[in-house]
């Protein structure tokens, strides 16, 4: 049992949470994960308004409240003060006492404060070993070990490199995220240091969240090549599914050397970019729609079979 895991009374049946995804991720979909066993969370932007936000942290507990031990969920909070919600969703995040808070762009101490005071725990996203200890040091639980290949904003440094370089300067547990799709994924981060892993294209082929079916039958049909990095589209690095690119009229090849801001600065992000699609590079393992409790069990499943083949490899 991981830290982690040992601060909830070990009520997550592996270590993986579903990462909250912008627009994608509900709570229905957080409710199914988390009676299954597994982290559930959605993103606070995802509900549109503070008073539907309110509506979903009321429904996540009022439907947890009949599951027989379910996991614990959580909430995605862009704590950086460029957001002009956050001081909102916080004081809601606060009055319903969100188990887990995850925290992304800045790690102010004060907020982190206000989220310990009720007994909440902090998981922050870092993206190298600087960030990392800074968020330590702010007073997070635990880094979220973003490497390259994740989905949407993603970090640029190898995952085996990412988690040796934030473990040199924290023994806080992390989350390792980035193109992990399957069971003995996770058991394969494990083996590299990892406490937990975060997985989230796998599950925007869920059928209970809010994707879509076309972004849904996207998933499903491409693969780890049709995934575009950029950070020309809103200043931040992020991959991107290239169909939904060439769909939008861009130019690749154009887009590949364009200067980071320059099309924000043009003000044309909303206009040009709104039907754009974002995904992970472990696109590739997923292979159909199917209710969020159906892809739990398959990778409960496979983390099961993976542990018993390592121990078979390790006997020989």
């Amino acid at each position: 049992m991981s830290e982690f895991d040992a601060t909830f009374g070990g009520r997550l049946r592996i270590p993986l949470i579903v990462a909250p995804m912008f627009i994608v991720s509900n709570p229905a979909m957080a409710i199914a994960a988390s009676s299954r066993g597994i982290l559930g969370t959605f993103s606070a932007h995802s509900a549109r308004t503070p008073e539907i936000l309110e509506e979903w942290l009321i429904q996540m507990q009022s439907e947890l409240d009949k599951v027989d031990n379910p996991a614990p969920w959580g909430v995605n909070l862009v704590v950086h003060p460029t957001n002009s919600r956050m001081e909102t969703d916080l004081a809601l995040c606060v009055k319903h006492r969100v188990p887990v808070i995850f925290t992304s762009k800045g790690a102010p101490t004060d907020v982190f404060d206000r989220i310990h005071d009720y007994g909440g725990v902090i998981l922050h996203d870092v993206a190298s070993a600087r960030h990392a200890e800074k968020a330590a040091e702010g007073g997070a639980d635990g880094l979220i070990a973003v490497s390259q290949g994740a989905g949407g904003h993603t970090g640029t440094i190898n995952p085996f490199a990412l988690v040796n370089e934030i473990r040199q300067v924290t023994d806080k547990p992390i989350v390792l995220a980035g193109c992990l799709s399957r069971g003995k994924d996770i058991l394969a981060a494990e083996m590299m240091g990892a406490d937990l892993v975060y997985m989230g294209t796998r599950f925007i082929a869920a059928e209970e969240n809010n994707a879509g079916d076309d972004y849904r039958q996207l998933i499903v049909s491409c693969a780890a090549k049709d995934i575009f990095y950029s950070a020309a589209l809103d200043g931040a690095p992020a991959n991107w599914i290239t169909p939904t690119l060439i769909a939008c009229g861009i130019d690749l090849q154009e887009l590949a050397t364009t200067i980071p801001g320059e099309i924000i600065a043009s003000g044309k992000v909303a206009e040009r970019y709104s039907k754009v699609r974002s995904a992970g590079q472990g696109i590739g393992a997923v292979g159909k729609v199917e209710p969020t409790a159906t892809i739990c069990d398959q990778i409960i499943a496979e983390y099961e079979e993976a542990k018993i083949r390592a121990r078979e490899k390790l006997a020989l």
